[in-house]
């Protein structure tokens, strides 16, 4: 299948890799010079044009997957649309809110644009070797979308969900839940770090993902935190959240679902950013581990 793949950094890039192992052809575009040039890098094409990049083949049917930040997925649609044709379609593999989504399926749907929400899971290494994915929308559409979603998948790691809308709704809830489960091994450290005794991160975060019932991908990227700074010393605590933890609260409130874990996790990275407190570290360095996501070096 040919894809037009929109947002070239460390994600991006590594479900080109993952769908041209597969035997699909990528062709990429990214506004920044800086990210295409490091996408070719890897061997991948890309272009500098948007006109360009949506050229289509006869009667081709566009795939645009886009995987960007949400806050800038409504400029590109808009970019975009005056290049497709009806039956096109859109697949936003971001961490959109889903209400949002929502609108953007009915929007794109009364232009004859298809539109599926795709929550997806994994970090970098996922998307490069095996991700989660959970897709929402016309299940017609996403039955035609289904090779790629298993070839880019591990495992029994796809799943249709349902309605427009459900694929983000399921991520965001998985991202509430990512939140509360880090938060918990966050503490845990926080409390060894304050004991008497001298106690060895690395060696016990290792032991821990080998057998017990805390066993899990957290504990090992954890691991290989403290495998290269055995006491987070180069970082601060600082914990950024990427809004979905709050839009599911907001949720929560609307069903009247309690959720306390999970909004205790939400405040807590609030308060890292004035406390840099040895279990945000935790929290932190997890986070880069699997996603990449930014640090602040003291």
């Amino acid at each position: 299948m040919k894809i037009k793949l929109i947002g070239l950094g460390k994600m991006g890039t590594n479900i080109a890799l993952n769908l041209t192992d597969h035997g699909h052809e990528v062709l990429g575009y990214d506004v920044s010079e800086k990210a295409r040039l490091e996408f070719e890098s890897n061997g991948l094409k890309s272009i500098d044009n948007l006109s360009d990049f949506l050229k289509r083949d006869g009667n081709e049917r566009l795939v645009v997957l886009l995987f960007i930040p949400n806050q800038v997925v409504d400029s590109v649609i808009e970019q975009v649309l005056p290049h497709l044709i009806p039956t096109d379609i859109i697949v936003d593999a971001g961490n959109s809110n889903f209400n949002i989504s929502i609108k953007r399926f009915h929007l794109l749907k009364g232009k004859g644009i298809d539109f599926i929400d795709l929550g997806t899971s994994g970090g970098t290494y996922g998307a490069r070797h095996g991700a989660c994915l959970m897709a929402g929308g016309d299940k017609d559409v996403v039955r035609y979308l289904e090779p790629l979603f298993l070839d880019l998948s591990v495992k029994d790691g796809y799943s249709y969900v349902g309605k427009p809308g459900s694929g983000h709704f399921v991520k965001m809830v998985h991202n509430g839940i990512e939140y509360g489960m880090m938060q918990a091994i966050g503490e845990g450290f926080d409390l060894l770090e304050a004991s008497p005794f001298e106690l060895d991160y690395e060696k016990i975060a290792k032991m821990w993902n080998h057998g017990s019932i805390i066993e899990s991908a957290l504990i090992g990227y954890i691991h290989h935190a403290f495998s290269n700074d055995p006491k987070l010393s180069t970082i601060q605590g600082r914990v950024d959240d990427s809004g979905e933890g709050m839009w599911m609260i907001e949720e929560a409130l609307k069903y009247k679902v309690s959720l306390p874990v999970i909004t205790q996790a939400l405040y807590a990275r609030y308060k890292s950013k004035d406390e840099h407190l040895f279990g945000e570290k935790v929290v932190a360095a997890m986070r880069k581990e699997f996603g990449g996501h930014a640090v602040y070096k003291k």
